[in-house]
This record gives structure tokens, sequence and C-alpha cells, in this order.
């Protein structure tokens, strides 16, 4: 089989790229593009591919801009830290939506689910759009915000962290604002996407870009530094493991 992968973050392709392999070495990696023109070129002078990787934020722009330029008929799995754009992804041949970080057993299903899509010369869209949006349905999407005496919403998307001080949560968003929420960080670790956001502690539940710097402070114990507002907290001993392995996707 030949893919290729379409991701606009090195590390993250070439991360993409080893899990496939490990999965399936007969998988044959044809390049990693990282823009809309780095793709439309591929396709003009290259043999394409048979499955497709596909981030949705690019080097230079959102990756439906492709669809415009150029006809891609090939199967797509695509990889992205949003939700919001499942139901776009599905009308342009997608098989399958993983949400970073993404887990090795999960490219596993979505190989397996384009072997069998193939092998039986069909795919169920009906039932893949049926997931997303149950699975949409079900995620916590905006917070309501009281700024005296007026109200605004958040996105979920816009939020870097979480924290509790004096028995009040507290939502820092992406641009440093710093708002009161009526939940209980219990309320949000099953409210949220876990493979987006964790909590690390009693006190902090993260977004994994908010994280600037980790430093090792015992065998068992991770100091975070977190922007934006320049926040330090250290991961439990406790959710250590599992802030490891969450933080690769696994």
């Amino acid at each position: 089989m030949r893919i290729l992968i379409i991701e606009d973050e090195e590390r993250a392709a070439k991360r993409l790229a080893k899990l496939i392999t490990e999965l399936d070495n007969s998988i044959e990696v044809l390049a990693q593009l990282d823009s809309v023109e780095s793709v439309v070129e591929w396709y003009t002078f290259n043999d394409v591919p048979e499955l497709l990787f596909m981030d949705i934020h690019l080097a230079d722009g959102s990756a439906f801009e492709i669809f415009n330029q150029i006809k891609i008929s090939q199967p797509i799995i695509f990889t992205t830290a949003y939700d919001e754009y499942a139901i776009q992804a599905f009308k342009v041949n997608a098989i399958d939506y993983l949400l970073k970080p993404i887990k090795k057993e999960e490219v596993k299903t979505a190989i397996e689910k384009y072997k069998s899509s193939q092998s039986q010369n069909n795919f169920n869209y009906e039932d893949l759009a049926k997931h997303l949006q149950n699975r949409e349905a079900k995620k916590l999407k905006r917070f309501l915000i009281r700024v005296g005496q007026t109200l605004k919403t958040v996105e979920v998307n816009d939020v870097a962290y979480f924290y509790t001080e004096d028995k009040i949560t507290f939502l820092i968003s992406n641009e440093g604002k710093r708002y009161p929420i009526d939940y209980s960080l219990e309320k949000l670790e099953e409210e949220l996407d876990n493979e987006i956001f964790f909590r690390i502690n009693r006190q902090f539940i993260v977004r994994v870009s908010a994280i600037t710097k980790m430093v090792t402070v015992s065998k068992s114990r991770v100091k975070l530094y977190l922007e934006p507002c320049s926040a330090e907290t250290i991961v439990s001993t406790e959710r250590s493991g599992k802030f490891k392995k969450w933080l690769v996707g696994e």
C-alpha cells in the first residue's frame, strides 16, 4: 500500500510515519508534504497514493482548499487537533477522523477500516456520519462566561488550561484571559476530550499546546511551564505514567 502524509509539523509527520510502518512494514510512505501548494504540485507530477493521512491546518492554509484546486478520489484519514471539521471531512472521502495526540491503536483501526472497505469494495459513509455527529454532540464545545453584567462564550478550542484556586475553577484562554467558570475539574474531566486535555494533578487540566517546557524534578515527577500567564505546576506522581503516554498519543 502506498500512502501520502500531509502534515505541516515535521515532528508529527515523522511520528505518524513511524507508527504506520511499525503497524505494517509493507506500507510505503511516498512523501510527507506540509502545504496546500505542495500537495497540488505532487498530484501534478507524481503517481497518486492509495490512501492519504491529512492534517487540516497546513502551512499555507486549510487542507480543504486542496479540493478546490484538484480532484482527490482516494480515501482520506484526517488527523487534527480540532474536532469542528468532522462533518466537512466526511464530505470529501474521509474514512476516519483522528484527533491529536494520535494513538497507535487508532491508526491501526483506521488502516484496518480502509483495508476492509477496499476488500468489500465499498464504505459505509452513513455510519461514519452518524458516528461523527454522535461524538461531536457529546463533547463540551464552549463555556458561558459572565463578565460583570454581560455574558460571553469561550470556545473549548480557545482554552489553554484550567486550574482551581480558593475552590474556584478558572479558565485561561489562548489569549491570556482568565475567567471563572461553574465547573469543577472533576466535571471537566468527564466532558472534555481526554485526547486533547489531561488532568495532571488536583489543580490543573492542561492542553498539550499550553506546555512550553518540561523539567524532570524526580524519578517520577515532571514540572510543567505553561503559557499564557507563565504558570508552573508539577504532574502528580500517580498521574505521571499516564501523562507521558498521553503526550505521545498512546
